[in-house]
């Protein structure tokens, strides 16, 4: 069972979950291109400067896998949710570290995208809130979801929308 539902309250319904981006993997993959990359050359040169070459493929290659499981790791033990009362984050697993926000003190969601964040759908989502923030929450996928998601609820707890229908004449 998720830490989110084990923490909701009576009454409580999860609105939407989000999780990080395939983005936060590129460091990894990046480090196995470069090995492949490096073994192709290592076969165009002499045996001595080769054997040099297929080692330094061999940490590239050992660089990635400590990377991909880092970053595999993080988004296991990572949980965002926005239920209909408030907003939590929760990371770790031995070391755990929650963050919650109730909705009623939610000021305002900034999401923060570059270029590629925007072509790819990730980036920053930093909540204010009244007295402190959550944490910003760097590489999250769909951040306009998430934030039309807290923003949508925010101000209306029973799940309607907050603004009520225009009367029809």
């Amino acid at each position: 069972m998720s830490y989110v539902q084990r923490v909701l309250q009576p009454g409580e319904v999860v609105r939407h979950t989000a999780s990080a981006h395939w983005i936060v993997y590129w460091p990894g993959a990046l480090c196995f291109v470069l090995a492949l990359a490096a073994l192709v050359w290592a076969s165009f040169l002499p045996e001595n400067l080769g054997r040099w070459v297929h080692w330094l493929a061999a940490l590239l290659a050992a660089a990635g896998i400590v990377f991909l499981i880092r970053e595999w790791f993080g988004w296991w033990s990572t949980e965002i949710a926005v239920t209909n009362l408030r907003v939590i984050y929760k990371t770790g697993l031995i070391k755990r570290t929650t963050n919650e926000m109730n909705m009623d003190k939610v000021e305002s969601v900034k999401v923060e995208q570059s270029v590629l964040g925007r072509i790819l759908d990730y980036g920053k989502v930093s909540i204010t809130g009244t007295g402190a923030g959550l944490e910003a929450l760097d590489g999250v996928a769909n951040p306009i979801e998430l934030r039309n998601s807290i923003t949508g609820v925010a101000h209306n707890h029973d799940g309607q929308s907050p603004h009520p229908p225009a009367a029809s004449r």
